[in-house]
């Protein structure tokens, strides 16, 4: 068993910019969430589709660890600081929302 710490963007992209803001996601933000200690896996998923009536969320961050512990290390780093103004510097260009947290237990049956 895994522990993934999920991040939802929930909110909107300025209007016309969502080629952009994922660009700098990739590209000024992901390395940073890859630095993080004790990470297995960093997931980058940008939505293409909603339910109807369903929230908006852009973004979704799942970034997997080997324990519980191991995500109070990564929390606690000096690279999640610097992951965290990476992500601020580029919210405040193209995102209007919250962002919310999520440590789910992961039980994968893989076919």
């Amino acid at each position: 068993m895994t522990i993934t710490r999920f991040a939802l963007f929930e909110g909107t992209i300025t209007s016309g910019e969502a080629a952009e803001f994922r660009t700098a996601i990739l590209s000024e933000v992901l390395p940073k969430w890859q630095a993080f200690p004790c990470a297995l896996a960093v997931r980058i998923c940008f939505s293409n589709e909603r339910d109807t009536g369903a929230p908006e969320i852009p973004l979704i961050l799942a970034i997997t660890y080997p324990s519980r512990e191991a995500v109070d290390i990564a929390l606690a780093s000096p690279e999640r600081a610097a992951a965290k103004a990476a992500t601020d510097a580029v919210l405040a260009r193209y995102f209007k929302g919250r962002i919310h947290h999520h440590i789910t237990e992961a039980n994968e049956w893989i076919a």
